[in-house]
């Protein structure tokens, strides 16, 4: 990889060797391109460390054999699944994440990064979410089960041993409640993350005087701008102005000739 390429060069000429980047795969979705590539934009643009934004293409995992399984009734995305896959792809080292697709970051990833505890095997928001409405998005039905949108954002510790039983066959086989739930593990191996970190629009809410409760990560659970139907949806505002600066920063970039 480019990184390693990087590092083994700095080391050959006698410089420290730059800091490995951090692995962010996004769940991505043909009918939401937009949305992942407003996350990434946001993602890369604060932050202060090194970052490897990967998307998580479902077309792309079954070429390589790596995804196999049939799409399900209630499966409201195309990474509803591939998402597990994430220790894996990260080689079964080091830490990574995953987050949907559906996600503005506000602040520097470095911060989230940084509260990575080797005592677990994932952390995450341990949200008690029950969506009230019976469809998201675009007229996807709604699904209600315990600790959802827990596996919405989850830093993956990819070298715990019981993260190796997410293999590709796994992934492919088991049931949605068994790897949402994190069934694989224990519960004393799921650390809990802030809520600032997967803000759930139109169920947390701020409180201005409270900047704890100020949204780090704004997941737009149940539609974002993108849709025609949620364009005036809370923090839709911020979203819009993410894209037109992703936007301007296309138009500006030179022409290769």
């Amino acid at each position: 990889m480019a990184i390693g390429r990087a590092n083994e060069a700095a080391e050959a000429n006698g410089k420290p060797p730059a800091a490995a980047a951090f692995r962010i795969f996004v769940g991505y979705d043909s009918r939401e391109d937009a949305a992942f590539q407003v996350c990434r934009h946001s993602l890369l643009r604060r932050s202060s460390v090194p970052l490897e934004v990967i998307p998580l293409k479902q077309a792309e995992l079954r070429a390589a054999g790596l995804y196999t399984r049939g799409r399900g009734a209630t499966e409201s995305t195309e990474f509803s699944f591939t998402r597990f896959l994430t220790p894996f792809l990260a080689g079964y080292q080091g830490w990574a994440m995953f987050v949907d697709c559906d996600f503005l970051f506000t602040a520097d990833i470095a911060e989230l990064s940084a509260m990575a505890d080797d005592r677990y095997a994932v952390m995450c928001v341990h949200h008690d979410y029950a969506p009230k409405e019976g469809v998201k998005m675009d007229g996807v039905p709604q699904t209600v089960y315990p600790r959802k949108n827990w596996s919405s954002m989850v830093l993956y510790n990819c070298a715990h041993p019981k993260n190796r039983a997410l293999t590709p066959e796994l992934v492919s086989a088991e049931s949605g409640a068994f790897l949402h739930r994190f069934m694989w593990l224990d519960d004393d191996e799921i650390g809990e993350l802030p809520v600032a970190w997967n803000f759930l629009v139109g169920h947390n809410r701020a409180d201005p005087k409270d900047p704890d409760t100020q949204p780090k990560a704004i997941h737009y659970t149940s539609g974002g701008p993108w849709f025609e139907a949620y364009r005036d949806c809370e923090f839709g505002d911020l979203w819009l102005k993410e894209l037109e600066e992703l936007s301007d920063e296309k138009q500006q970039q030179p022409v290769e000739l």
